[in-house]
């Protein structure tokens, strides 16, 4: 016997990954220079050279050290160094007692919501969201609570989530720059997320973590802000990867981030590390602690990203397609042009675009185009887009 839970997940379908696998039987079929791939978002631009040089560097100098085991919440100069790189850039006092480094942001949120979740609890969540909160919330003994998308501009439905808020919240997720809309919140967004929450944090007698999912804040285009969410509400606990804004996705490496300033802190660390003990997450991978750490004040060049959200952008809506605009990430998420979005991503499919339906992140009604892509490949795919946006006419 196994248990009937864990193989449903591990049967489950993803329709991300399900139409990436496709997209590589496609190419093999058709050339790669025939499918148009907007399904992953796997980034298209390389880790800064300075990613690499160290990584060689380390390997040299440290031959017989670097592959080692580091403490279980990870080594403490690099943890202070990404405290360091926090404190320059948003006046903060971080130290490195209070990050714990995991295997990317996907462990980082289950070591908070493991170490978060007790008995009944419950977790919000805003549509459009990243599909995989719902395993990581239930797979922590948790419910999760979705609030329906705002769809003029992506950003909160307050009176949908006021209602939402009960005795049994134990947190709300936030991901901003937002996977799959592209959209930033707003400063005014936050701060009226964070009134409502210390609002009801005193009516129920107990705080109400603000969970911010962040493998995109390096992202966002010119002139945007991306609002650094603890100095906007104090229970905020930070889980961030150097997935996208470093392009190491395959080394999977970020960490948790609980502020002196949280509730309980002590114990809501201690939780955390007691989760990633129990979840196997200790001792991220002890390289890249050094690579990221010495690294953690570069980007990418995102420049390519901004350029291909405003040529996608013009250009479907010149073709009829609704589109809001994306102030960050690298994903637009127009409305589809019948209501049935997965029938609307099977004709793009049946063209060669692979593009993924709302419905998995929650609202239907729309499509994710993950845009990470060379901007040739975009140019090339927009008479795809038209040929599809004619079809309906």
């Amino acid at each position: 016997m196994v248990s009937e839970r864990m193989k449903g997940l591990g049967t489950a379908r993803s329709v991300i990954r399900e139409l990436f696998e496709y997209g590589k039987l496609r190419a093999a079929q058709v050339g790669a220079e025939n499918v148009y791939d907007f399904s992953l978002g796997n980034p298209s631009v390389p880790a800064p050279s300075a990613v690499n040089e160290t990584a060689v560097r380390l390997l040299r100098e440290q031959p017989d050290q670097i592959h080692a085991y580091t403490s279980a919440q990870g080594d403490f100069e690099a943890r202070q160094r990404f405290a360091d790189s926090l404190n320059r850039r948003f006046g903060s006092n971080y130290t490195a007692g209070q990050f714990y480094l995991t295997v990317g942001a996907a462990a980082s949120l289950c070591c908070v919501l493991n170490g978060l979740s007790c008995l009944e609890d419950e977790f919000i969540v805003f549509a459009p969201y990243f599909p995989e909160y719902k395993v990581f919330i239930e797979g922590a003994g948790a419910k999760m609570v979705l609030i329906p998308p705002e769809i003029e501009g992506f950003q909160i439905d307050f009176d949908a989530f006021e209602r939402a808020v009960t005795p049994h919240t134990k947190g709300v997720l936030v991901n901003t720059p937002n996977n799959p809309s592209g959209v930033v919140y707003s400063r005014a967004t936050l701060e009226r997320l964070a009134a409502i929450l210390t609002e009801k944090s005193a009516r129920y007698g107990h705080p109400i973590y603000l969970i911010s999912d962040e493998p995109y804040r390096e992202i966002a285009y010119t002139g945007v802000e991306v609002p650094w969410i603890p100095h906007v509400y104090r229970d905020t606990v930070v889980c961030y990867s150097f997935s996208k804004s470093l392009s190491l996705p395959g080394e999977r490496i970020g960490y948790v981030l609980v502020p002196q300033e949280v509730t309980d802190a002590g114990d809501v660390y201690a939780a955390v590390a007691g989760a990633g003990r129990s979840l196997g997450y200790v001792c991220a991978p002890s390289l890249f602690q050094q690579i990221t750490s010495l690294c953690c004040d570069m980007t990418s060049d995102i420049r390519v990203y901004e350029e291909n959200a405003r040529l996608l952008v013009t250009s479907l809506r010149e073709m009829g397609y609704q589109v809001v605009e994306p102030n960050g990430a690298f994903y637009l998420f127009p409305r589809t042009l019948e209501a049935d979005d997965v029938a609307f991503c099977e004709r793009a499919k049946s063209l060669d675009l692979l593009i993924v339906p709302g419905s998995g992140f929650g609202a239907p009604g729309h499509a994710r185009i993950s845009y990470c892509v060379q901007t040739d490949m975009i140019r090339r795919a927009l008479p795809r887009f038209k040929a599809l946006a004619d079809s309906y006419k």
